[in-house]
């Protein structure tokens, strides 16, 4: 599904350039959970960046579907994006003045789904998540745990082939974040392909690959043998 080929990413401004990635080669196939880690500042976040088609790399190639698309406009970034992957942050990112359906409704609108289909895939995906009481709330009326949770039904309603979860469980206590980890375990175990950024052993514990990244390199990579 994913792979690049020395993909370098150089941040530079009038006094300083900062390499932030540097010939970095990885592959991603469907179907996987991979959780990459690394101290703060080793490139994860701007990894995953890269991988989700939100910003390009300044060398190297990145191929998403068999596609290179390393040099895509913004345009065409968007459009890839829209329809392949959904997004899972450690900030949440609901709109606040939004309800709970309409937050998770965004991505359909942005895909052009008809009325009748949004209620329905909306529908399902709230009563999945056990969402469905909280649909006409706003989410600063919702726990952390709650509000994670509409973030994971937004990214999950379009069916996307890949997830990026960006320290999903940064800003929730142990039991929420748990529930989140065994949410995203399910969504792989049915056939969805996730990378997750992480801070946390026990959540890369539940990945079938840890990636750990320094200073914008990767230095190991361990393949876990699950249960």
């Amino acid at each position: 599904m994913i792979k690049t080929t020395e993909l370098t990413k150089v941040f530079r401004t009038d006094e300083v350039e900062t390499t932030a990635l540097n010939k970095v080669s990885l592959e991603i196939t469907n179907g996987e959970f991979v959780a990459i880690m690394g101290p703060s500042g080793c490139g994860k976040s701007t990894l995953l960046n890269i991988v989700g088609l939100l910003d390009n790399p300044t060398s190297g190639e990145l191929w998403f579907n068999d596609t290179e698309v390393s040099g895509y406009s913004e345009r065409k970034r968007t459009k890839l994006r829209k329809s392949n992957i959904g997004f899972i942050f450690q900030s949440f990112n609901l709109i606040d003045e939004l309800t709970v359906f309409e937050n998770i409704e965004l991505p359909l609108l942005y895909l052009n789904v008809s009325s009748s289909e949004r209620k329905k895939k909306v529908e399902e995906v709230m009563e999945r998540m056990q969402m469905a009481h909280r649909r006409k709330h706003f989410p600063q009326q919702l726990s952390g745990g709650q509000q994670q949770r509409v973030a994971i039904c937004r990214a999950v309603v379009s069916s996307p082939k890949l997830i990026l979860a960006d320290e999903p469980t940064g800003n929730l206590d142990s039991a929420n974040g748990e529930e989140v980890m065994n949410l995203l375990s399910q969504l792989n175990g049915e056939g969805t392909t996730i990378v997750m950024v992480t801070h946390s052993p026990t959540d890369a514990e539940k990945a079938s690959r840890i990636v750990h990244l320094f200073d914008g390199h990767i230095v190991t990579e361990n393949i876990r043998k699950m249960l």
